[in-house]
């Protein structure tokens, strides 16, 4: 019998928003998330896919997140906006923030979104790509629970803090990066422990101190930083800008306030955008990207080199029309929850069964 479906990606959405309806989510709310679930498997994203379902219901369950929560809205300053999420998931709250500042931007160059009070356990791409469709340059930084030691140290203090960018281009899709500024993202590593592979070397150390490649032990310990003090200092940087900058919390904070252990933080993200034709005086903007893809396409002339998001791109042609696989054990807990049965993930983000690929073993 095989251990893994294939579902077409209207099927993952449909699933996705019945399932979490049936946990207690409103629609909007639910299709919010089911948007942002979709998209990460069919770029194959898995780790920010259908793997995450567990982590919202827990947290909503828990009570520690909104379902029905209404994001709302405030002017900061003239090129500075608020979107309130109300401890509700961000995906709904970044939708309600796309467009105003999207045109913030256009008209004043450059643009801030604050997001406050949101929970957060997606990737950070889908917004600035979305900002990139409309032409737009842009930046996303998030921070999450303590789960990374800083440089020289061995005790969890900063989150994986990825940061995302995109860049528009002429007759292609935006180029896009979204990386931690951790060695590895923690889904890497839960996704490891599921299919019980081990760590590459450099990634964490274990709750002695110690380089470990055991995934249950990295997650019991502390992940590292990449690039040593480099990767540290980027991670300080982002703590800062998802945090006290905006008014939100730091990841250690957030990791206290996660009292039910459900891996899914609540605090702030940052996201700047700025349209590239108000940084030039004769306001070409066609010779401003023609230049970018001078680099990239001296970047490409290498041999095994590729721009970021290629990987990405090429997954979302294939899915679109193949569909995408689904552990069988992921997909039968599921099942479970979209007929509103309740199956708890102990310790969802540490390693619990489900993270493991073994079926769930218990319904209330």
């Amino acid at each position: 019998m095989s251990d893994s479906i294939r579902m077409k990606l209207d099927e993952v959405h449909e699933l996705a928003t019945t399932l979490l309806l049936a946990q207690g989510f409103n629609q909007a709310h639910a299709n919010a998330i089911a948007n942002t679930v979709t998209a990460a498997e069919r770029d194959e994203c898995r780790h920010h896919g259908l793997f995450r379902i567990p982590f919202y219901v827990n947290a909503l369950r828990a009570g520690q997140a909104s379902g029905d929560a209404e994001p709302t809205v405030d002017d900061l300053a003239p090129a500075v906006i608020r979107v309130d999420a109300h401890y509700g998931f961000s995906p709904l709250a970044l939708e309600v923030g796309d467009e105003l500042l999207a045109k913030r931007a256009q008209e004043t160059g450059i643009a801030a979104l604050a997001v406050n009070n949101a929970l957060n356990v997606a990737a950070l791409w889908p917004e600035v790509e979305r900002l990139a469709n409309r032409g737009l340059v842009a930046f996303a930084f998030v921070a999450a629970a303590p789960y990374v030691a800083p440089h020289g140290g061995t005790k969890p203090l900063y989150g994986t803090n990825p940061m995302a960018f995109a860049w528009p281009r002429l007759n292609h899709p935006p180029m896009v990066f979204d990386q931690a500024s951790s060695a590895s993202a923690r889904g890497e590593i839960q996704v490891r422990l599921r299919d019980g592979k081990p760590l590459p070397e450099g990634w964490a150390v274990g709750p002695d101190g110690k380089p470990t490649t055991d995934p249950k032990a990295a997650l019991a310990g502390a992940q590292l930083p990449f690039g040593g003090v480099k990767g540290a200092s980027i991670a300080m940087m982002v703590e800062l800008l998802a945090g006290p900058l905006i008014g939100d919390l730091l990841s250690y904070e957030a990791g206290e306030k996660d009292a039910a252990n459900t891996g899914a933080p609540c605090g702030g993200e940052l996201i700047i955008a700025i349209d590239p034709v108000r940084c030039l005086k004769n306001g070409n903007r066609k010779a401003q990207l023609e230049h970018g893809e001078q680099l990239f396409s001296k970047i490409l002339e290498q041999e095994g080199t590729r721009l970021p998001s290629q990987r990405r791109y090429e997954a979302r042609g294939r899915t679109v029309v193949e569909g995408v696989t689904v552990p069988k054990s992921l997909y039968d807990t599921l099942k479970l929850f979209s007929t509103g049965t309740y199956v708890r993930q102990e310790n969802a983000y540490e390693g619990d069964d489900l993270l493991r690929g073994k079926p769930a073993k218990a319904a209330v």
